[in-house]
């Protein structure tokens, strides 16, 4: 089955936590990768998601090296909206 990357970004404007990270990250700006995978058999294009990965500067060091987290884009879209809210 053919497989796509979408790529996007985020910005918080508050410090914010997700599950799958150890420690709540900055404020900032964060790149997002979803994979998927094309369905096959269907009378129409429809892709189903594989994965969602968050990309963020290393933790703990300073030599503009990155981390990838894979991460539940629910909790992504709750972390964003929250604070958006917030502001």
């Amino acid at each position: 089955m053919p497989t796509r990357t979408l790529k996007s970004q985020v910005t918080f404007t508050k410090p914010f936590h997700l599950h799958s990270v150890d420690t709540p990250l900055p404020a900032g700006t964060y790149q997002v990768l979803t994979d998927e995978e094309e369905l096959d058999g269907l009378s129409f294009e429809a892709w189903r998601r594989l994965q969602t990965l968050l990309i963020t500067p290393a933790i703990g060091t300073n030599d503009g090296s990155e981390q990838v987290f894979v991460i539940d884009p629910h909790e992504l879209e709750k972390a964003l909206a929250a604070d958006q809210a917030a502001d």
